[in-house]
């Protein structure tokens, strides 16, 4: 029950407080390249429900109906703006909404792609149990994702070691999960972001 309404609190401050930058980004958005501000992405929530998770679109329209689901280094769909969008994770704050709706958390296992959450084990599927989150123990660690995933078989090196061991590493966090080491990773994210 804290959590909810400190996640209530935090993403109605920070979506006020950010206001003015959601306003330069839009406006980049539209000066760079044709399409919505906000890209809409379907990923599996809580309990395994479907929903749309909001960031600004840092690729082209349709990227999606381009190519895979996970964005590999190089990628090609990426738009200028999006490249310093996604390098900065000012794309991911749309999320704030998604928190405030009460679809995801400001801290708990990101969000998957339904087409790599078919791919767990019945103990992998154990994240499903909480919100998803902005920020997570495995994304801290997994900051420079796209960097890891080069090459032509990128997406197997995605499902058979950046997953399960994202996965592992979200589930031991769980394990010993409080709200104070929650608030601590909230932290170490604002620092990584600003490193």
């Amino acid at each position: 029950m804290i959590t909810r309404i400190f996640d209530i609190l935090a993403s109605f401050i920070g979506l006020l407080l950010l206001s003015p930058l959601f306003a330069l980004v839009a406006l980049a958005l539209k000066l760079d390249s044709a399409g919505p501000v906000f890209y809409r992405a379907q990923r599996v929530g809580r309990n395994g429900v479907p929903f749309r998770l909001y960031k600004f679109r840092s690729m082209v329209v349709d990227a999606d109906k381009r190519g895979p689901g996970i964005t590999a280094t190089g990628d090609a769909r990426i738009t200028r703006v999006g490249r310093f969008l996604r390098r900065t994770k000012i794309d991911e704050l749309p999320q704030l909404i998604n928190v405030l709706k009460g679809e995801m958390s400001l801290v708990g296992p990101r969000p998957e792609d339904p087409r790599y959450v078919a791919l767990y084990t019945p103990e992998q599927r154990r994240v499903l149990a909480v919100r998803p989150g902005i920020t997570s123990a495995a994304s801290l660690a997994y900051r420079h994702e796209e960097q890891l995933l080069a090459g032509e078989d990128w997406e197997t090196v995605y499902r058979t070691r950046v997953l399960p061991d994202k996965l592992a590493i979200d589930l031991a966090y769980l394990e010993r999960r409080t709200f104070a080491s929650d608030l601590k990773l909230i932290l170490q994210t604002i620092v990584a972001v600003f490193k």
